[in-house]
């Protein structure tokens, strides 16, 4: 189970958006697999949120800008 601080989102769609992740200790994730493992609760303090018809994953809202994906 990863935490939110140990992802980050690699931007590397045509926009900018993540279309995969890395993360720390497993290497890159495509935006759909992780999609579904934070679905099934396989990481804590992140969620999904539907942006524009396409789910991204994002970290809880909290103070800290250290655990942030897109840091």
């Amino acid at each position: 189970m990863a935490k939110s601080e140990n992802i980050s989102g690699n931007a590397d769609g045509k926009n900018g958006e993540n279309q995969s992740y890395t993360i720390r200790g497993r290497g890159e994730v495509s935006r759909a697999q992780l999609v579904r493992e934070v679905n099934n609760g396989q990481h804590e303090g992140v969620h999904v949120q539907c942006v524009n018809g396409t789910n991204y994953v994002r970290a809880n809202p909290n103070s800290r800008s250290c655990d942030n994906i897109d840091k």
